[in-house]
């Protein structure tokens, strides 16, 4: 089973910064692609940013320019910075494979002045 453990929520203002983790043990986030989801209260799951193995990138169109997904090969964790963050990016975020059956206890995003 592959156990995900996301980190570096917290409480921001709006216009704010955070910078989220995801670790695993093994090699499983250099040789697969990782996601980031977030999923607010009332709301469905969605996906905001993706990392393929080889590196192609792809956001939402809800955080296009203000977010960026990135990994760390030695360390074996993504990253999601985020930055200009709105009211409407708190939510709860996940990491994940394409085809991941479980999911993590995520880390709470909220931003709110």
């Amino acid at each position: 089973q592959v156990q995900f453990v996301e980190s570096g929520g917290g409480s921001v203002q709006p216009g704010g910064s955070l910078r989220l983790s995801c670790s695993a043990s093994g090699r499983i986030i250099r040789i697969n692609a990782m996601n980031w989801y977030r999923q607010a209260p009332g709301k469905q799951r969605e996906l905001v940013a993706r990392i393929s193995s080889g590196g192609r990138i792809n956001y939402a169109d809800s955080v296009k320019g203000r977010f960026t997904i990135s990994r760390d090969n030695v360390k074996n964790t993504v990253y999601l910075q985020m930055n200009s963050l709105k009211p409407e990016d708190t939510a709860v975020y996940y990491c994940n494979l394409d085809y991941g059956l479980t999911w993590g206890q995520g880390t709470q995003v909220t931003v709110s002045s």
